[in-house]
């Protein structure tokens, strides 16, 4: 199966993928992986890409097209794959489209901005040893210190609220129209918010049929 995950940041896009990658046995596609292992293995392309991004530019449509056009080439890909973090826009769906690259099912996560900026807002991680928390999901005993090593818990900048707004914006405008696209083409699949991983999981195996 060729799938494509898609839904606002922090929705649970790289979970779920991890999931229906063990069930299906299929890889999952993460944008930003394969564009750091092309540049770090200097191919062609990833030397191309590296070059606008030591310049601070975004990487063009084409040359991300081509980097996951070489990433699809390879053997594992050959039973069916799952794309996260890209198409990202309308002229990048067009692009795969173009360079014959289809979906068999666009799964579209659903999740409130509500809920996600308090899943967002609310994640911590140990400055010493990096340990995850969450400051209602999963506490630490003592707040802001780490259980593991005692450790200051910080905020990254990615879940600071003014730039969880801004990703939320970004994500509205230039990647939710791509649900009236692949909705056009008959392969959308929204997926509810059901409040848990395992029964979201289960209603995507289920979208899928499997």
């Amino acid at each position: 199966m060729k799938i494509i995950l898609l839904g606002a940041p922090g929705a649970g896009k790289g979970t779920q993928a991890e999931i229906i990658s063990q069930k299906l046995g299929i890889p999952t596609i993460s944008t930003g992986n394969i564009l750091r292992a092309a540049v770090k293995n200097g191919t062609p392309i990833g030397l191309e890409a590296k070059q606008f991004m030591d310049a601070g530019k975004l990487v063009p449509d084409e040359v991300i097209i081509g980097i996951i056009q070489e990433r699809l080439a390879e053997d594992d890909c050959k039973e069916g794959f799952i794309l996260d973090g890209v198409p990202r826009t309308i002229a990048q769906a067009e692009a795969l489209e173009r360079h014959g690259i289809r979906f068999d099912a666009v799964l579209s996560l659903e999740i409130s901005d509500a809920v996600i900026t308090a899943r967002l807002t609310g994640r911590r991680t140990c400055h010493a040893c990096g340990t995850p928390y969450h400051i209602t999901a999963a506490p630490s005993k003592v707040e802001g210190v780490c259980d593991k090593c005692g450790g200051a818990l910080e905020q990254r900048k990615d879940d600071l609220p003014e730039t969880v707004k801004h990703r939320l914006g970004v994500y509205h405008s230039e990647t939710e129209p791509l649900k009236d696209y692949y909705q056009g083409k008959g392969v959308l699949k929204s997926v509810p918010d059901l409040g848990g991983i395992e029964v979201t999981n289960a209603k995507i195996m289920e979208l899928l049929g499997k």
